[in-house]
This record gives C-alpha cells, structure tokens and sequence, in this order.
C-alpha cells in the first residue's frame, strides 16, 4: 500500500504575537513545528503501514527551505521519504493556489492508495486546501474523520467515522481517496532515537521540487493564482477586567444596577 501524507510546517501559536500597527503575525523568534492535525494524519498513515508490511509513506509538503527540519522529523516518527515544494513561484499562495501546488507535487509521485491530511492548519483554520487538492486530483473525499474501520486493500475501499457536532457517521468509500484527520483519531507517536540518527544522516530521502520539477506554469501558483485578498487582520481589543461581587442576592442586585447606571447602560 501505498500512502501519501500531506503536512505543514506552522508557527507554534502558543508563541505568536501580532504586530499592533501592521496587524500582522510576528514571526521572528517564533518557533516552527509540525501542524497538530498533520501529526495525527501521519500517525494514521504509520499505523496502516505497521499493519501492512511492505506499505510505504511519503509526506509532501510546500513551504520555504526551513520546512526540512519538519520532514525531517517525519521521517524520525516512522515515514519512509519527503517531498518539499518549494520555490519563490509558491510564495504568497493562498488556499487556492496552495492546492494546486501540493496536487501537482502528488501526480508527479504518481501511483497511490489513500491520501492522509489534517483537518486544518493552526495558523490559517480554513481546513480548505485538503478539499481543494482532493478536487483537483478527482478524488473521493472524508473530511474530520476521527476513526478508520477498516481499510480493505485488496477490494480497494475504506471505512470511516466522520465526526459530526452531534454524533458521527459511518462512511465507505472507494481507493485511492482523501482523508482529513481530526485529534480524536490518535496519538502521535515520539521520534525514536534511531529513527532521528537515520533522518539526519540520509538527506536523500527528502527531494526538493520547484514549479518546474511539477510542470506548474508560474502564472497558476504562488501569489499570481491567490484569488483571496486580505483587506485587513487586527487583534480585538482587550476586555476590561471582570468584577467580582459579594454578598446577598439583594445586596449584588444593587450594586450591580448602581454600575450599570454609572457607565450609562440603564
């Protein structure tokens, strides 16, 4: 079996500020790390892999040179190779453009079984590109699939629950296809010791493919095919502190309509 992960390396939010005058992410100092829903669409893809000797998992990603060390830490998790897209004709790509590039990057890898992605990156929250690519590709799509039932190589389908706000449902769909990957799924697993000494000391397991090597026309990707616009980002203002009250229910009742009609409100 033949399985493809699609990742992104993504600021750590927990770290994130945002520049009050230009209302843009600070990223200086910030570090990256393996989008969170990325993470446990590998760790589905390694165990279909530790239940399927011989399968293979390739993880495929678009971003700046920096997102080696990512790949790299795929490969220490359990994946076999890497393929970064990566080329100034991809910078400024929005969901859109971001598709068709990690879609051609697939097609050029060429024959595959399932597509595993994450829900949605941390750093955008559209959960859009995983939709677009299977698009593209005119593949079956399962988006927020939080269990695999049973996946069937030799009659070529897969079974899965697909999370819903209040339940989940069952469905079966044919190989190859799409699946996006919610927390619930499972646990990723650690980079073992070996495994990191064997992703550092093998650089030939990642290539590097720019819009040539994907026969991408630079006019269809990056910023030149990013139909989105963003006209402005701001941070909210910050909340006032909260008041806290004491006594009895008729003793807050006062207080409170007497702050209420010191700010005007009544």
């Amino acid at each position: 079996m033949k399985i493809i992960v699609t990742a992104k390396q993504v600021p750590d939010t927990n770290e994130v500020k945002i520049d009050p005058v230009k209302g843009t992410l600070i990223r200086e100092g910030v570090p990256s790390i393996l989008n969170p829903d990325d993470a446990n669409a590998l760790e589905a893809a390694l165990q279909l892999k530790d239940a399927n000797p011989g399968s293979t998992v390739t993880v495929v990603s678009m971003g700046p040179p920096q997102a080696l060390v990512m790949l790299h830490e795929c490969i220490a998790m359990g994946a076999d190779d890497a393929v970064l897209l990566s080329s100034r004709a991809f910078g400024g790509a929005d969901t859109c453009a971001t598709s068709t590039t990690v879609a051609a990057g697939i097609q050029k890898l060429g024959d595959y079984d399932i597509i595993f992605a994450g829900r949605q990156a941390i750093d955008g929250d559209t959960a859009q590109v995983a939709p677009q690519m299977a698009m593209r590709l005119g593949l079956p799509l399962v988006t927020y699939v939080q269990k695999i039932v049973e996946v069937n190589e030799k009659e070529k389908y897969v079974i899965v629950e697909r999370q819903l706000e209040d339940g989940h449902e069952v469905v079966k769909l044919p190989m190859p296809c799409v699946l996006t990957c919610v927390k619930e799924l499972n646990t990723p697993r650690y980079m073992t010791v070996g495994r990191i000494l064997y992703a550092c000391e093998n650089d030939s397991l990642i290539k590097i493919w720019n819009e040539k090597d994907v026969e991408l026309d630079p006019a269809n990707c990056g910023l030149n095919a990013s139909p989105t616009k963003v006209d402005k980002s701001f941070t909210p203002a910050p909340k006032g502190k909260g008041v806290m009250l004491s006594g009895t229910i008729q003793e807050m009742s006062a207080e409170l309509v007497g702050m209420l009609r010191a700010k005007h409100i009544i």
